[in-house]
């Protein structure tokens, strides 16, 4: 029936050529051009039809039609996982490859930034945390450092207002992180980021070493740095710091003049005396150490801060660790990417680009990240459009998938990561404990496992103790004491576990428990038993059965038979089948028959003397 035109509906005019044709497929003529892949291609776990297409030599119509015959609907931008892409790829008959997660941060795979093995590798300024207890005098140190080495705003100087100031000695610099004590100082490294070269415990020379002091030793020992003591305050009348040196022999810190190698610097931040020397000794355990990088990479480094503006969206204060930061640069930090809007140092100046050791604030991410994320520079947006998906489909599995630190954890990593430490942080309930604890561990170290007390004092188990735990894969426990909820919490969030016991001697042998079974179990062929062949008849189609008797021990069917002919070995595997008449059995013993079979072999022949064993682990 012919088509009705509808009133008052125009006539299509037929053109200067003709009635118009509809457009031919574009894709027709792309796909005689392009030849597909000759081997098999390599996919990513997340990537998007335009992309897939480019890889495949299709056009983009073809892929969209590829991937809506799978009843996907998906437009040229939007991302398909490995699955659907490796079905679109058979259907265009390319053979593909499994992903290669790219899921590892290169920040975090090179924290200590560079080695004095690589080429362009110069020397960067050191950056420093002060630790210390809560009114010992940090703000005012940092206030000090400031005031008495400020310049200029073009000539560097220092950089404030964005969680870190860096000042200049000497034609030098020192970059200086203002956190808020050695629980965040912590918490960065139970991140997996280590952002400090120097850790700097201040201590009023009036006071001494208090609690908060002891923890913020054990946090920055735990850390690896090297620690330059402070003694504050020596301005005041009951200032003594002989008196607290003395107190830190207690810890395993041993100053200078005691014979020790622990710098110490005597200072007054109120009357900015000593600041000097201060930064001095700064540089010098940093010449020492000696902090390179490699300026000419792309930039890798630690997030120190972050919070939402609400005019300009996500802000990200960053200490660039190694290699180069420019406006422009594609980022990934954790979860989040962006293209770098804009750089700022402390006093608002852009910046175009920022080298080692250097803090910035960065604009331009999609979302907030965490402090103690690590981050770096990427090639363009698909590289850190394909990283960010990567992390986020996996998201799940990396958070429950942590490294939990457990007595059984830890058991099971030495085989895998050849650990040779136990690190334990204890909390007892008196003091007079600490030293029957103490020496009743002492003993514990086993051949080549040692245990190391990261941290013992008095009290309840806090969220302090966990996050040192956390971040030095230590287990946490508590003698004639308790956890406090928060620290309970937080040990469940971090993989942390948390024991307490009421009797020593179980608290020691759970330790020394676990330190042997840190060591690897020898391995030795056990022999159960033999048996004589005395009859070879069919199982199945192509295998064979042997049957048996056994002459001495028994038989099993968990364990493994090795067939000796004429007193060589003519096979070894697992017993596949072991029966006594009709019936599946797990074990025959001596004097009785049987019949077995044997994974992979059926050429059996009478005669033929078999051997049961199995591999036993043995611990001295």
């Amino acid at each position: 029936m012919p088509r009705r035109r509808q009133p008052g509906a125009r006539r299509r005019p037929p053109g200067r050529h003709g009635p118009r044709r509809s457009r031919p497929d574009k894709s027709d003529s792309a796909v005689a051009e392009l030849e597909r892949p000759d081997g098999p291609i390599e996919l990513p776990a997340q990537i998007t039809v335009g992309d897939l297409s480019e890889v495949l030599h299709i056009s983009h119509v073809d892929a969209v039609k590829a991937v809506l015959r799978l009843g996907i609907m998906a437009t040229v931008n939007e991302e398909i996982d490995f699955q659907t892409a490796a079905q679109v790829a058979h259907s265009f008959e390319v053979a593909v490859l499994r992903p290669k997660e790219k899921e590892e941060s290169q920040a975090s795979q090179r924290q200590e930034v560079a080695s004095d093995e690589d080429e362009g590798a110069v020397k960067r300024p050191p950056i420093v945390a002060i630790l210390g207890h809560v009114d010992h005098g940090k703000t005012t140190l940092l206030d000090a450092i400031r005031g008495s080495q400020v310049v200029d705003a073009e000539a560097g100087g220092i950089t404030q207002s964005i969680g870190a100031y860096q000042a200049r000695f000497n034609d030098e610099l020192i970059t200086f992180i203002d956190t808020p004590g050695h629980a965040a100082f912590t918490a960065m490294r139970a991140r997996g980021a280590q952002a400090t070269d120097i850790a700097i415990l201040l201590i009023a020379a009036d006071d001494g070493v208090l609690p908060q002091t002891v923890e913020a030793i054990e946090h920055a020992k735990a850390a690896g740095v090297p620690i330059i003591v402070v003694l504050n305050k020596i301005d005041l009348p009951g200032a003594d710091p002989e008196r607290v040196k003395a107190q830190l022999t207690s810890h395993d810190l041993v100053v200078e003049s005691y014979g020790g190698d622990i710098v110490v610097v005597e200072v007054s931040a109120v009357k900015k005396q000593g600041i000097d020397e201060l930064l001095e000794a700064i540089l010098l355990v940093a010449e020492v150490e000696g902090f390179v990088a490699n300026p000419d990479k792309p930039g890798a480094g630690v997030v120190i801060e972050s919070h939402m503006d609400q005019q300009r969206g996500p802000l990200a204060s960053v200490i660039i660790r190694s290699g180069q930061v420019h406006t422009g640069d594609s980022i990934v930090v954790g979860t989040n990417r962006g293209r770098i809007r804009a750089m700022t140092d402390g006093f608002g100046m852009n910046a175009v680009e920022a080298g080692p050791s250097t803090p910035v604030q960065i604009l331009g991410l999609d979302g907030l990240p965490q402090p103690g994320d690590a981050f770096d520079i990427v090639e363009n947006d698909k590289t850190a459009r394909q990283l960010v998906s990567a992390r986020k489909r996996l998201a799940p599995g990396r958070s429950s998938g942590r490294r939990a630190t457990t007595m059984a954890e830890i058991m099971r990593s030495r085989g895998v990561e050849g650990n040779v430490d136990l690190n334990l942080v204890i909390k007892t309930g008196s003091q007079g404990a600490i030293d029957a604890v103490r020496r009743a561990l002492e003993p514990a170290s086993v051949e080549e496992i040692k245990v190391n007390i990261l941290s013992i004092g008095t009290g309840v188990i806090n969220d302090s103790d966990v996050m040192l735990a956390a971040a030095s894969n230590a287990i946490v426990l508590g003698f004639e004491t308790f956890a406090q909820p928060g620290a309970v919490r937080q040990a469940d969030a971090q993989g942390v576990e948390i024991r307490t016991y009421d009797i020593i001697y179980q608290l020691v042998d759970d330790v020394e428990g676990t330190a042997k079974g840190l060591i690897a179990p020898e391995e030795r062929e056990v022999t159960l038993g033999r048996a004589a062949v005395q009859q070879v008849f069919p199982a199945g189609r192509r295998d064979k059965a042997a049957g048996i008797r056994v002459t001495d021990g028994f038989f099993s069917r968990s364990a493994s038979v090795r067939v000796l002919r004429k007193g060589e070995e003519v096979f070894s595997g697992r017993v596949l089948s072991l029966r006594r008449f009709k019936d599946d059995v797990r074990d025959v013993q001596t004097g009785f028959e049987g019949g077995l079979t044997i994974q992979n072999f059926s050429d059996f022949e009478e005669g033929d003397v078999l051997e049961c064993f199995e591999i036993q682990e043995f611990r001295n």
